[in-house]
């Protein structure tokens, strides 16, 4: 076995362990990665945009959200669930992030929110994360930091008084390195391609889909577990209504989640159909349905209306709210062979290919037409505006099941992110980061900390490696 030395190992090389890595080797340590994938990013590569409150680029636009806000937005939205030292940590280095990124040449066009109204905080990227992973990998070898791909971590090695003394990884020909090391930071994402964990930790009376197909399983939180880590956050989800397999520049999923009329498999209504702004708080209410299925219903003017005038819910920047859907009719062919888009004459034959009773159908389609007319959802109470007849010839239907996105959540931390055992005591030179740790939420993600998922993962890196750098001192 190759033994080598190291200050700092860094366990995945998404955004949060090469912040990790980078900032700790900024501070003068010796650094290695090991990520399980092929190239670094994982989860990252997807995000589009960053959290932070105060930053220069808010400050530019005239954009009012301070900490205090941002602070009370998230820990009231969680119902005080989260760590409230962790949020208020990772919202306090939230500014200074974005000055620290753009350092190494990450470029921010504007500050957006999900819905109209909500608090910007969501700082767009240049590129997504895909720019900001490779300006981190980039900076990170510049400093001298090791990064070794399709190289698992496999066993965390704790001396007599119950200090981090190493890690064991395990090359791709299977050959395994050992590195002896005062300090592990745990960055490697989490387990939502985990079924048996998904299964276990969560009340999904379904198996629910991944939006990314990646070797998310948790083979890290395990390890932490094995050394006596405590469990924090299982079943915590960012999860989405959607197509299944479109991607998120599909119109016909942009049209889906439009705030038109929403069906469970029983043909009735669910909810608000304007939960379509807050998309993990739509999948709260999908999650209750049969199979976790919905269809959106919607007529022939309907569908003109997002084709000529655009959208009011957006897929993110892929597709923009006023986004005018002209691919929509080509993308509800294709989906009609796929079996998950359905057009017919007549709401009857509808709901006979969408195995709902005709009967129920025709009651929601009477009932959703009847608020329309006067001007008032006695069921939902959904916002008039929003409200949209369906009378005219053919009729549409879009299957939309439950996805995730990630799990957010399975190591307990403290505020300065050292990973804690079951006795809540620090087990030192431990660390955890990113999507593996737990404390930042409560049952879901926050859709009021727009992009804190990637906001989280760079600042608690940063806050690791900088506790990380004091406890080597």
């Amino acid at each position: 076995m190759e033994t080598l030395k190291a200050d700092v190992v860094v366990v995945g090389a998404g955004s949060g362990g090469l912040s990790a890595a980078l900032a700790a080797a900024q501070g003068g340590a010796r650094v290695i990665v090991f990520e399980k994938l092929p190239m670094p990013g994982g989860y990252s590569l997807m995000a589009e945009g960053i959290f932070a409150a105060e930053s220069i680029i808010q400050e530019r636009d005239y954009i009012g959200v301070t900490k205090e806000e941002a602070f009370k937005n998230h820990m009231n939205s969680t119902h005080w669930c989260a760590n409230g030292r962790l949020v208020r940590a990772f919202i306090e280095k939230s500014a200074s992030s974005i000055d620290w990124v753009m350092q190494l040449g990450v470029k921010f066009s504007k500050v957006l929110t999900l819905w109209p109204g909500g608090p910007r905080t969501w700082h767009m990227m240049e590129g997504g994360g895909k720019a900001l992973v490779e300006a981190l990998a980039k900076s990170a070898k510049e400093k001298g930091v090791s990064i070794f791909t399709t190289t698992p971590a496999k066993k965390l090695l704790i001396d007599e008084n119950n200090r981090v003394s190493g890690i064991i990884a395990q090359e791709k020909d299977g050959n395994d390195i050992q590195v002896d090391t005062p300090v592990v930071i745990i960055a490697g994402g989490s387990y939502a391609n985990n079924k048996e964990w998904i299964d276990k930790y969560t009340d999904l009376q379904f198996e629910p889909i991944s939006i990314v197909p990646m070797q998310q399983t948790g083979d890290h939180i395990q390890m932490a577990w094995d050394a006596g880590a405590a469990l924090d956050g299982m079943g915590v989800m960012m999860a989405i209504p959607a197509v299944p397999g479109e991607r998120p520049t599909s119109h016909l999923w942009a049209a889906a989640v439009q705030p038109l009329l929403w069906i469970n498999k029983l043909g009735e209504r669910f909810c608000d159909e304007s939960l379509g702004f807050y998309f993990p708080i739509a999948a709260n209410a999908l999650a209750k349905q049969k199979d976790g299925v919905m269809y959106t219903i919607f007529d022939e003017n309907s569908k003109r209306m997002l084709i000529e005038h655009g959208t009011d819910v957006s897929l993110g920047v892929f597709v923009p709210v006023t986004t005018k859907l002209d691919q929509l009719d080509a993308e509800i062919q294709k989906g009609v062979a796929e079996g998950k888009a359905f057009v017919e004459n007549s709401l009857e034959t509808l709901a006979k290919k969408i195995d709902v009773q005709p009967k129920i159908l025709q009651k929601t389609v009477h009932e959703i037409n009847q608020a329309f007319e006067e001007n008032e959802d006695n069921i939902f109470a959904k916002n008039h505006k929003y409200l949209q007849p369906i009378k005219k010839e053919p009729f549409y239907a879009v299957k939309c099941t439950f996805h995730i996105f990630t799990t957010l959540g399975g190591i307990k931390i403290n505020h300065k992110t050292e990973v804690l055992d079951k006795g809540l005591n620090v087990i030192p030179g431990l660390y955890a980061v990113g999507n593996c740790a737990g404390g930042m939420y409560g049952w879901d993600y926050d859709v009021f900390t727009t992009g804190g998922a990637l906001g989280f993962a760079v600042n608690a890196g940063r806050i690791a490696a900088e506790n990380a750098l004091e406890y080597n001192k």
